[in-house]
C-alpha cells in the first residue's frame, strides 16, 4: 500500500517541514506524506504537526513522543503503531484511520476526530481522549479503562464496544443506559 518514499527524501520533506513550523509558513513548506508507504517507520520524536499524512501506512511505525497536532490522519493504516511515550495528535483528523491493536501509552488524542475509525483491540494506559469524537468508532475490545476524559456522551456515539474494557462506573453507565453498544456488533453492518 501507498507510495515508496526513500529516507532521503523524508529526511528533506522533515526539513521543509521543520523550516515551514519554525517561520509560521513563511518559509519551507507543511509535509505531504499522503498516500506513503511508512509501515515499519521510527519517527521517535518527529514534529509532524499539521502535516498531511491521509492514506499513509504507519502500520507497526514507532511514533514514539512524535507531534501530530492538527494532522491529516484520515484512512491512514496505523495497525499495530506504537503511538506512546506523549505522542500528541490533539485535534488530529484520525477519521476512518485503522488503529487496530495499535498502542496509545500516555498519548495525547484530544480532540482528535475518530469517527468511523477502527480501535479493535487498541492497547492504552494514560491516554487521554478529552473531546474526542468516536462517533462510529469501532471499539471491539479496546483496552480503555483509565482512559482520561473519556465519558458516555462520547461511547454513546461509537459504533460497538462490545469486549471493550471500561472503568467500572463508565462500564455500568454503558451497560444501563446503551446496553446494545456491548453486543456483538452485526458483521453486515
Amino acid at each position: 500500500m501507498g507510495r515508496k518514499i526513500t529516507m532521503a527524501a523524508l529526511r528533506e520533506i522533515q526539513d521543509e517541514h521543520d523550516r515551514w513550523i519554525s517561520t509560521v509558513g513563511s518559509e519551507g513548506r507543511c509535509a505531504d506524506l499522503s498516500e506513503v508507504n511508512l509501515s515499519g517507520i521510527k519517527l521517535h520524536k518527529v514534529n509532524l504537526n499539521n502535516a498531511n499524512l491521509s492514506g499513509a501506512d504507519l502500520s507497526s511505525a514507532n511514533l514514539s513522543e512524535v507531534k501530530l497536532k492538527g494532522a491529516n490522519l484520515r484512512g491512514a493504516d496505523m495497525r499495530s503503531a506504537y503511538l506512546w511515550n506523549g505522542a500528541d495528535l490533539r485535534d488530529a483528523d484520525l477519521s476512518e484511520a485503522d488503529l487496530t491493536k495499535a498502542n496509545l501509552f500516555n498519548s495525547n488524542l484530544t480532540g482528535a476526530k475518530l469517527s468511523d475509525a477502527n480501535l479493535r483491540g487498541v492497547k492504552q494506559k494514560g491516554v487521554n481522549l478529552s473531546e474526542a469524537n468516536l462517533s462510529g468508532a469501532d471499539l471491539t475490545k479496546a483496552r480503555l479503562s483509565g482512559a482520561q476524559g473519556l465519558t458516555i456522551e462520547q461511547l454513546r456515539e461509537a459504533k460497538t464496544l462490545y469486549k471493550s474494557r471500561l472503568d467500572p462506573d463508565l462500564m455500568k453507565q454503558v451497560q444501563e443506559e446503551y446496553p446494545g453498544l456491548l453486543e456483538k456488533p452485526n458483521p453486515e453492518e
